[in-house]
């Protein structure tokens, strides 16, 4: 039976057979397999062959395809960037939605967005809460804390902070919007900012914990990755890039409990990515997802040239490769981690970037497998989201329906044949009966 974009009928439960089910940590792949959903969410799933299909319930065929979990993508951005311009007049909710959209497209059905917001994200979030969304979740840290002088944020979003004061005073503010989190920077731009200071970088992480929240940290330098930690802070949201990171980052991030949330190896990729024309512009996977307008100046010769122009371009390969080398060494070491991306500032794309983002983690050492679980249960473990990561009962029907095995072949993950939110198909970037 052919699949249909939107829900079934009020009242009406969804039957999905004939997969192979690949559902992150301890889970054996299961197939055949099946599963029931109700009201948008899972009732039951298991093998095909104990399914006992509700009355009246519609019932697919999915043929042998392979089903995730949808994906979540752990640093996002959201409503700020047209055609690779990125500026606050652009974060409204018609852009914020149309980001969301398009993440759904591309299978990632959950993002955090990380502390470039205005205060138009709340009422969407609010909203995306409240009922079945036809768009990604969104999680967000609101408006993130920069140091006064110093790297991070977004022009005219982002209020920099000179002291521990004005620090404590701006988390609670974020908190007492809905922030889900709390976002910093502490980085030096390649030593042309002034970092934040130890005194600053402790209010925020003290001010946050007193209220129950957590915080997540832009780093470069391993120094400063070893300083949060002492300091206490939850998580880093970039991989160290400076130097291979030493035993000491890892037995403090050990005794911490500190994650590594994202490794946004495909930022680090992307930065070296547009001196000349990408592969993947030629890729309907990725052309889809973009603009005439944004496909036209990827290509163009003379912002190609300006990108290479950078003083800084041909030290981004080595980071790069520092960050793969250092995620691979913190997954054997047994750190915590999940995955995302950077995506939304130019040339960081929603939704296709997560699908280069597993293919470089890959790349970097891990199984298909861990990259799976990365962005699917072990993302949902992070932010508390107990209802979401895992395909179980009593968990929200978020998934991806894949024409092959990506266990195999993680570039798999981009042959999407359909993608579920709530139970409710929404659209593909990938035209229907073909990936």
């Amino acid at each position: 039976m052919p699949m249909r974009v939107g829900a079934p009928p009020a009242g009406e439960a969804l039957v999905l057979r004939n997969f192979t089910l690949i559902d992150g940590g301890d889970h054996a792949v299961l197939s055949p397999a099946a599963m029931v959903i109700e009201g948008g969410r899972l009732t039951w799933v298991g093998p095909q062959s104990r399914l006992e299909a509700p009355d009246g319930a519609l019932v697919t065929d999915l043929n042998g395809a392979f089903v995730i979990p949808g994906l979540i993508d752990m640093h996002a951005h959201v409503g700020n960037t047209v055609d690779l311009v990125q500026d606050r007049k652009f974060h409204t909710r018609e852009s914020i939605e149309s980001d969301l959209k398009t993440y759904a497209s591309y299978g990632v059905t959950t993002i955090v967005s990380m502390g470039t917001d205005q205060d138009a994200i709340f009422p969407v979030r609010h909203e995306l809460r409240s009922g079945k969304p036809a768009m990604a979740r969104v999680y967000t840290a609101g408006q993130g804390l920069m140091f006064e002088g110093g790297y991070g944020g977004l022009a005219g979003v982002n209020d920099a902070v000179a002291t521990p004061e004005e620090a404590t005073a701006y988390v609670n503010a974020q908190l007492d919007k809905g922030a889900d989190v709390i976002k910093l920077w502490l980085d030096s731009e390649l030593g042309t900012m002034p970092k934040m200071p130890p005194a600053i970088s402790q209010a925020i992480i003290d001010a946050a914990h007193k209220r129950g929240a957590r915080v997540l940290a832009h780093v470069f330098y391993l120094e400063d990755a070893k300083r949060l930690v002492d300091q206490g802070i939850d998580g880093f949201v970039h991989m160290v890039r400076d130097q291979p990171i030493d035993q000491a980052l890892i037995d403090g991030m050990e005794k911490h409990g500190t994650w590594q949330v994202a490794s946004t190896l495909s930022r680090e990729a992307s930065m070296f990515a547009y001196g000349s024309t990408p592969e993947f512009a030629s890729d309907p996977f990725f052309t889809r997802g973009v603009s005439a307008k944004t496909l036209e100046l990827i290509k163009s010769p003379e912002r190609q040239k300006a990108q290479a122009g950078n003083p800084n371009f041909k030290k981004f390969p080595a980071f790069f490769e520092t960050a793969k080398a250092n995620l691979k060494r913190l997954v054997e070491a047994g750190i915590p981690f999940a995955a995302g991306t950077d995506a939304g500032p130019p040339g960081r794309f929603p939704g296709y970037s997560q699908h280069w983002e597993l293919q470089l983690m890959v790349e970097a050492g891990l199984t298909p497998a861990q990259a799976i679980d990365a962005a699917t249960r072990r993302a949902a473990m992070f932010i508390g989201a107990e209802d979401l990561g895992t395909l179980e009962p009593t968990k929200w029907a978020d998934f991806v329906v894949l024409d092959a095995n990506p266990l195999t072949d993680i570039r798999n993950s981009r042959k999407i044949r359909a993608v579920y939110i709530a139970g409710t198909e929404v659209q593909s970037i990938n035209p229907a009966g073909g990936s």
